[in-house]
């Protein structure tokens, strides 16, 4: 069965109400069915990341588009972990590489102390998935803030509050 048509039952299953779009709700049951258990604010987040309309839900088209982000995450995830389960600190930073990430040391040992919770240096692979989607969504309001693409920004208050508000997990 081709991939498009296992994601549009996928989709259709979980969207109860058969509305053509899936709320957070059942983007969590959506990702349990996966083996992949998040938070509601990490669900939330997700919806935020793809929901170019901005209407708070997902359709099947932006269903997709978090599909593919997450297999690239999952991918990362494995060609590091070798199938331990888990990245230790130094593998971290080349996973997020390969997810097309690039930090430099301070941005990388804070963002990874935001999602070890337990301080092991030891991420899982809900750990590491975390962590890709609050940087992706930081990429994301990054870029719609430098509209030259030279990789610095001016904000003002008001904008810093924006991004700050759109970037809580």
């Amino acid at each position: 069965m081709e991939e498009q048509q296992y994601l549009r039952m996928w989709f259709e299953s979980v969207d109860e109400d058969k509305s053509g779009s899936i709320n957070s709700l059942e983007l969590q049951r959506a990702l349990e069915v996966g083996n992949l258990k998040f938070p509601k604010s990490i669900v939330d987040q997700m919806i935020r990341m793809y929901d170019a309309d901005q209407n708070g839900v997902m359709s099947f088209e932006e269903f997709v588009s978090l599909h593919r982000f997450l297999n690239l995450v999952q991918t990362s995830f494995s060609n590091v972990s070798r199938d331990r389960g888990f990245l230790a600190l130094n593998e971290v930073y080349q996973a997020l590489q390969q997810a097309g990430f690039t930090l430099d040391e301070p941005s990388f040992y804070t963002a990874c102390q935001s999602f070890d919770p337990n301080r092991l240096g030891k991420f899982k692979l809900d750990d590491y998935i975390s962590m890709c989607i609050f940087l992706q969504s930081a990429k994301n309001l990054f870029g719609a803030f430098d509209t030259s693409r030279i990789g610095h920004i001016t904000l003002d208050f008001n904008q810093f509050v924006y991004c700050a508000a759109n970037l809580r997990v």
